[in-house]
């Protein structure tokens, strides 16, 4: 179940001024697009689009800062619906979520198509916003279901129709396919997911390496992983104390660094990605300070939640001393979700930093360290 343009649908439905104009909800003028509604995505704006381009293509877009306690209030009703027909709802995140409802026709007298249809028509009634509904015998294509007839959709794939209903799709429907990958895939010939499907699983590897095995069994509409409800999590963060105040920006860095790569660790071994940085500071009087930033695609790489929490950090360092720091990713989602580009420059970084994980793993958690972290006379930390 995938909530309809999630942020946009609740400011519409707070304000119904709104609902029928154009919203865009995000970071300002020097921001980036969070969510658009479908009316403004019918002039081109998309999530994660520089706000800037975003107002060209729709200068006459109503923008909204977002209101995340409102948004979590919304997912919460949403995710106790769900959760009062079955145990087995795994979260991606606020807005999104897979279900099973495997052997619950008895308990609740209807077939899961039956039981969903009356879900939706009930969270659109209590909570006032659509959602799309995708029913299939797995995740990922549960996944290409929900997205096949939004707003308001509601589709069905079968396990015996799958394959044949995905080989004429372009390879671009593919979670994890994005626009250079699909480049590099119609290069070599493979411009539907028929043709992945046809050239097996050999021929992927061969030349995609990982990504060709699982693109192979994509193809063939196999994924056996499970609904996991312990998957869930609110996020990952990490802190220190400091033995003595420090004040200094380049003191304060190497120390975050750190702290976001044990971070950016804990969310590569559980398979997450987060799209929420958080900064946390204390200061001697012990006043907490915390700052966010929303980013522009989930993430899992050190690089990015540092470059999050560093430009948050030298906003907060103008002479003030602070005995505690502290960094945390959260809105989290499963890594498979995300609609990377595998060969962007993020996609490069997490290859390297999953080959530093190996190096670490066998060689011991010092074997490989960031050329930042080696500069002398770091401050002494607890």
């Amino acid at each position: 179940m995938d909530c309809d343009a999630f942020y946009a649908s609740v400011e519409k439905r707070d304000d119904p001024s709104l609902r029928d104009k154009p919203v865009i909800v995000g970071g300002g003028k020097r921001g980036v697009v969070t969510t658009a509604c479908y009316i403004a995505r019918m002039s081109g704006p998309r999530s994660a689009m520089p706000m800037y381009k975003a107002l060209e293509l729709c200068p006459n877009a109503v923008v909204i800062k977002p209101d995340f306690a409102k948004y979590r209030a919304a997912s919460r009703q949403i995710m106790a619906k769900l959760e009062a027909l079955t145990p087995l709802v795994q979260p991606l995140s606020l807005d999104e979520a897979w279900i099973d409802l495997s052997g619950t026709e008895r308990l609740h007298g209807a077939p899961p198509a039956m039981l969903l249809a009356r879900a939706q028509k009930e969270i659109e009634a209590e909570v006032g916003i659509t959602v799309s509904v995708g029913l299939a015998p797995n995740k990922f294509l549960a996944k290409i279901a929900s997205e096949l007839d939004k707003p308001r959709g509601f589709s069905v794939i079968g396990a015996t129709e799958a394959k044949e209903l995905l080989a004429p799709k372009a390879v671009s429907i593919l979670p994890g396919v994005g626009p250079a990958f699909t480049k590099s895939l119609e290069q070599a010939g493979y411009r539907t997911v028929g043709a992945l499907s046809r050239a097996g699983a050999k021929a992927l590897a061969d030349r995609f390496g990982v990504h060709g095995l699982r693109l192979s069994r994509l193809a063939e509409g196999t994924d056996t992983r499970a609904v996991d409800p312990d998957q869930q999590r609110k996020g990952i963060s990490s802190e220190t104390t400091f033995e003595h105040d420090l004040s200094t920006l380049e003191g304060l860095e190497a120390i975050l660094l750190r702290l976001c790569e044990t971070v950016t660790i804990q969310a590569r071994r559980g398979g997450v990605a987060g799209r929420v940085a958080t900064l946390k500071l204390r200061t001697p009087d012990f006043k907490i300070l915390t700052r966010q930033r929303t980013l522009e695609s989930p993430t899992q790489t050190t690089h990015s939640l540092y470059d999050a929490a560093r430009g948050l950090l030298k906003s907060e360092v103008n002479g003030r001393s602070f005995r505690l720091i502290g960094v945390g990713l959260s809105d989290l989602l499963e890594a498979d979700a995300v609609e990377a580009d595998f060969f962007s420059g993020e996609a490069r970084r997490l290859s390297g930093e999953k080959a530093v994980d190996s190096l670490r793993a066998k060689f011991g958690a010092r074997s490989v360290v960031a050329g930042r972290l080696l500069r002398r006379n770091h401050p002494p930390e607890a």
